[in-house]
């Protein structure tokens, strides 16, 4: 699909989906439970049909409830427990990276082979400091391709014990803190290197509500004790932060008034730092409670002054205040985010070519980028597969001077199927050309 996104403003309400995140760690708390657990307002989206699909193949029963629009209003789980069922087939993780990372510590406690793969982007990402530690708890790996990735073979189960392992990605702790509770002996976790550290907050979040204790030394050492189990629940997931950044950059870089609803900075997400760089940038946003949500408030361009933002905690935001640094007065720094190069994308490199494509200029930093100050003229550029840099193209095309399109767009469709529809419905100019 190529879509085609011409200058404008924007103006109206925009509502966000559910969070990727905690739809993910829902259904995964959900499926290791006994009982009948209730998810509402889930994202629906390729990632967390990954996480369906590979759940259902575990023995995990989920059933879709859908509104009289078509919507999906709440996804309902028959818990399989902690011992799961040997699948009948590969589990599939298609382009989820979470899905992946957290099935393999899940699956690495039961006693049978379980084979995964993925699409090609994740066939490319390792796991090996993953897959080291539930080795050296006793797990056993086989791999059918380069060492560390998928596709590989796993067999538990693991025991429990202590481990370090560094995680350049957050979701490494994530899947040995959610399989922890299930071990015989419990896990110990050593964590000399750890980046994107709010993604791991949501995972304690999810722990703590179901009443999980979590020993922790800062964010260096963490203590799970084993023999537990997860229990049944109704659950609401809050908005996204990581797509709502899109919406929230695009109002600011045209000037736009935009009311985005479902966004609670009372959440746990990470990614509501982003509210937080907008306006150290000069962006009005407002913090609204009834209903839940953010409103932007119109800033001039002529008022992003440009600086250094740092995106440890924050990666996914990189592909859009990318563009947002186009529309500053000065370069915009983006720094402290090398775990970017190893996305769905190597994003810190992608950006600046796609940026460079469209008649802007950025240069590579080993963990970062440096956005000069150079309003993109418009033209044609790829996503590459990555969703978030489709988006990201999407909203550069509102803020150029002439159209933007981009090439295998319907990658947005990985978190945010119905981006281009929100966009449009806020006043974009869209034209779509289906393959």
């Amino acid at each position: 699909m190529t879509v085609t996104i011409s200058p404008g403003k924007i103006s109206g309400t925009a509502r966000i989906p559910g969070s990727k995140s905690h739809t993910i760690r829902a259904l995964v708390i959900a499926g290791l439970a006994e009982g009948r657990s209730v998810i509402r307002a889930p994202l629906e989206s390729e990632d967390t049909a990954a996480c369906v699909r590979i759940l259902r193949n575990l023995g995990v029963e989920i059933i879709e409830e859908r509104t009289e629009s078509g919507e999906l209003a709440q996804l309902v789980v028959q818990g399989a427990g902690p011992w799961l069922r040997e699948p009948y087939d590969e589990l599939d993780c298609g382009n989820s990276g979470t899905t992946l990372y957290l099935a393999l510590s899940l699956v690495a406690l039961q006693s049978f082979p379980v084979r995964l793969t993925g699409d090609e982007q994740l066939q490319r990402r390792t796991a090996l400091p993953l897959l080291e530690a539930l080795v050296s708890m006793g797990a056993r790996v086989e791999y059918h391709g380069k060492k560390g990735c998928v596709p590989l073979t796993i067999q538990g189960p693991i025991r429990g014990g202590e481990v370090s392992i560094s995680c350049p990605t957050s979701q490494y702790l994530s899947s040995l803190l959610l399989a922890a509770p299930l071990s015989p002996r419990g896990i110990t976790i050593n964590v000399p290197l750890l980046n994107e550290r709010p993604y791991v907050g949501i995972t304690l979040g999810w722990l703590q509500g179901q009443g999980i204790h979590v020993d922790r030394d800062d964010w260096s050492r963490f203590t799970v004790a084993g023999g537990q189990g997860y229990s049944a629940a109704e659950v609401d997931v809050p908005a996204d932060f990581s797509s709502g950044t899109f919406l929230l950059v695009a109002a600011a870089i045209t000037g736009s008034d935009l009311m985005v609803t479902g966004l609670d900075m009372e959440d746990s997400q990470g990614d509501k730092a982003v509210v937080g760089m907008l306006r150290n940038l000069g962006c009005r946003i407002d913090d609204v409670r009834n209903p839940v949500g953010l409103a932007v408030g119109g800033g001039s361009l002529s008022h992003l002054p440009g600086g250094e933002i740092d995106l440890n905690a924050t990666p996914d935001a990189l592909p859009a205040l990318a563009i947002l640094g186009t529309c500053c007065d000065a370069p915009l720094r983006l720094i402290n985010v090398p775990q970017a190069r190893d996305k769905e994308t190597d994003r810190i490199a992608v950006m600046a070519s796609v940026l460079k494509s469209l008649g802007g200029r950025a240069d590579e930093l080993p963990d970062g980028l440096i956005v000069h100050p150079v309003r993109l003229s418009g033209g044609t550029a790829d996503s590459f597969g990555d969703h978030r840099v489709a988006m990201a193209l999407a909203i550069a095309g509102l803020c150029a001077t002439g159209p933007v399109t981009t090439t295998n767009a319907a990658v947005a469709a990985v978190t945010f199927p119905g981006f281009y529809r929100l966009l449009e419905s806020v006043g974009a100019t869209i034209e779509v050309v289906e393959p």
